[in-house]
This record gives C-alpha cells, sequence and structure tokens, in this order.
C-alpha cells in the first residue's frame, strides 16, 4: 500500500473538474482512500457522514481500478503474444497466394517470440505458455514457417520451455517436437535454425531418461556425428559437446555409439584443420576407451594411425595455455590407449 503509483492524466483531469481547485490532489492508492474518506464526511463536523453520489462512486472505481492496474502481468503478456502469433495464421488463410508478407506483421511476431523466450526463462511462465497452447503453436505453425528468423525463434522457445522443466519435457515428447527438432538440426538451410533446433534437443534429452531414449531411437547420435562433419562452426560445437555430454551422464550409451562407427568418425573429425570444438571431440574418445573394451579396441587399431596423431596434437598444443583442457584429454587418451601396450609383432613396448 505505500508504492507510490501516479493517476494519469485523464483521471487527474476528472478530479480537477469535480473539486475544488485549491485541493491537493492523491498521487498514490493511499491517498485515494483518504479522499473517499473525505468526500463522504461533511465538512461541518466530523459526525455528519453522508451517502456519496452514484457518480462519486463511480469516479471512485475507476480511480482506485486505475492505480491498482499497473503494468500487464505476465500472464496477460503471454496471451497477448500468443494472439499476435495466431493471428498469423488467419492471415496466411486470408492472404494465400500473396507473394510477399508484410514486412511489419512478421516484425511484430518475431518480437512476440523473443519476449516469450524472456518471459519463459521463468519456470512458472513456462508451464504457463504450456497450458495455454502455446507449444503446439510452435510445433504446428512456426517450426515449418517459410521464414528462417520465426523458425530459429520458435525452436529457441521451445528451448528456454524445456531446460530443467520435466513437465514441459514430457509434453514437448507428447506432442512429437524431437523428430521435429532433429530433422531441423539436421537439414534446415539455415545455419541458425539448424542451431536453435540442437539447442532444445539438448534442453529434451540430457538428464531426462525418457528424452534420451526418444533421441536413441531417432537415430540422433548420427545427426550429432553429422553435425561434428558440416561446415558450420557452430553446429559442430554444440553437436561434439552434446555428445560428450550424453557419453558422461549416460555411459551405458558406449556400446551403442561405438557399435556405429563412432570411434573411426571421431578420428577423420581429428584430421580436419584444429578448431576449438576439437577438444569435445577428444573428450568424447575418452569417454570411449573408458570402461568400453570394443572402444579402446578400436582405438588401437593400427590403420586408424591414432597414436601418431596424439603425439602430433599433443606436439602442437603443448605451451598454448588456452589449449589446455584439450592437452589434458589427449595425453589421457594417449596413456589409456598406448602406454604399456605390448605391440602384437614385437613385443616391446609403443
Amino acid at each position: 500500500m505505500a508504492a507510490s503509483l501516479p493517476l494519469d492524466s485523464c483521471t487527474a483531469a476528472h478530479i480537477m473538474a469535480e473539486d475544488r481547485p485549491t485541493r491537493r490532489y492523491p498521487q498514490n492508492l493511499q491517498g485515494v482512500l483518504q479522499l473517499a474518506v473525505d468526500v463522504g464526511s461533511a465538512a461541518e463536523g466530523p459526525a455528519t457522514v453522508e451517502p456519496m453520489s452514484e457518480e462519486r462512486k463511480t469516479w471512485l472505481g475507476d480511480a482506485l481500478a486505475e492505480v491498482c492496474k499497473g503494468p500487464m502481468d505476465e500472464v496477460e503478456q503471454i496471451k497477448h503474444c500468443l494472439a499476435v502469433l495466431r493471428k498469423e495464421g488467419r492471415r496466411e488463410r486470408e492472404r494465400e497466394g500473396e507473394e510477399e508478407r508484410d514486412e511489419e506483421d512478421e516484425d511484430e511476431r518475431e518480437s512476440a517470440f523473443e519476449l516469450l523466450s524472456e518471459l519463459c526463462e521463468n519456470l512458472d511462465n513456462a508451464r504457463d505458455l504450456m497450458t495455454l497452447g502455446g507449444l503446439e503453436l510452435c510445433l504446428s505453425q512456426y517450426l515449418c514457417h517459410a521464414q528462417s528468423g520465426l523458425r530459429w525463434r520458435a525452436a529457441h522457445l521451445i528451448a528456454t520451455c524445456a531446460q530443467n522443466m520435466s513437465q514441459v519435457q514430457v509434453h514437448l515428447f507428447s506432442i512429437g517436437a524431437l523428430p521435429k527438432l532433429l530433422q531441423l538440426t539436421d537439414s534446415d538451410p539455415h545455419p541458425t535454425v539448424r542451431v536453435k533446433a540442437l539447442y532444445a534437443v539438448s534442453c529434451l534429452v540430457r538428464e531426462q531418461e525418457a528424452g534420451l531414449q526418444a533421441f536413441l531411437s531417432h537415430d540422433g547420435f548420427s545427426m550429432l556425428m553429422r553435425g561434428m562433419q558440416s561446415d558450420n562452426e557452430k553446429l559442430r560445437t554444440k553437436s561434439a559437446f552434446l555428445l560428450l555430454n550424453l557419453l558422461m551422464s549416460h555411459p551405458e550409451t558406449k556400446d551403442t555409439v561405438v557399435s556405429m562407427g563412432m570411434v573411426q568418425q571421431l578420428v577423420s573429425v581429428l584430421r580436419t584443420p584444429h578448431s576449438d570444438f576439437h577438444e569435445h571431440v577428444l573428450g568424447a574418445l575418452c569417454c570411449l576407451v573408458e570402461d568400453c573394451p570394443q572402444g579402446l579396441k578400436d582405438c588401437r587399431n593400427p590403420a586408424l594411425g591414432l597414436e601418431e596423431l596424439l603425439r602430433q596434437l599433443s606436439k602442437e598444443l603443448q605451451g598454448k595455455e588456452e589449449s589446455q583442457e584439450e592437452l589434458d584429454f589427449c595425453e589421457r587418451l594417449r596413456v589409456t590407449c598406448f602406454r604399456g601396450q605390448q605391440s602384437d609383432d614385437n613385443g616391446m613396448d609403443r
């Protein structure tokens, strides 16, 4: 009741029209309530109470509503944004056959997505968006939208809602979001859409057992491998990081990943021009040789040439402070695979 909320100009004008020019007009809710008391009390004596006129009651009700209303609450903001986004579907049907969309309308929809993403960083708002049908709208209308700016913003909103929110994750699985996001990650022509779609995939499957099983059933690890081989640097980095994260948090997937030929694919990635994401690739290889006999055997295969490759990498990374973690992975992998190993042909330590 102590917060000061000034009345708008229309309300102030109404007060001036009703009261003497010398009256000090209320500036907050407490002042409005005090004015109500003053209006109901005659100036001649404090004990004389006169009924408030209907006009006064109406004005006071409007003034109180205006003072108490404040800015639009967050649920109302979510509803407003969804109304903007749903309007798109109606306009598309009305304007079918037109070659270009109104640029102003597209900007409005992009702004709506951006506000929703900001609001849904709050878990309660993310749940409200789900309840209001916003996630279905993203999936049915915007992940497949012709405008890439709307596709990636829809994917980003899904990611924002899904992270650390199991109720939303389960709902997204139930409406078929994961296959669509995997498809966008794998083949969308716009690089930002692919990166944002992978971000959403990551938020759905990390630390979520049901998500991991769905990811496996849709051959998600193969998608990550293709992501690491793409020419999109951000996609390569995020694909390698997600692979490493999944192997660390779900070691039971190692045999499945190794059986796909992942060791050979990762080593081939290491032979490409050096990039920061190679740190995650080396980390993934370290996971695949620990408590995984087939992964270790694959890495030791002389045809792969991994031992010499690791020697070269270690030499190149020496003395580079920014590459220390990558060097640590490199040495860890070399020690695990080759230190103390006896050569099959000469019985000597390699």
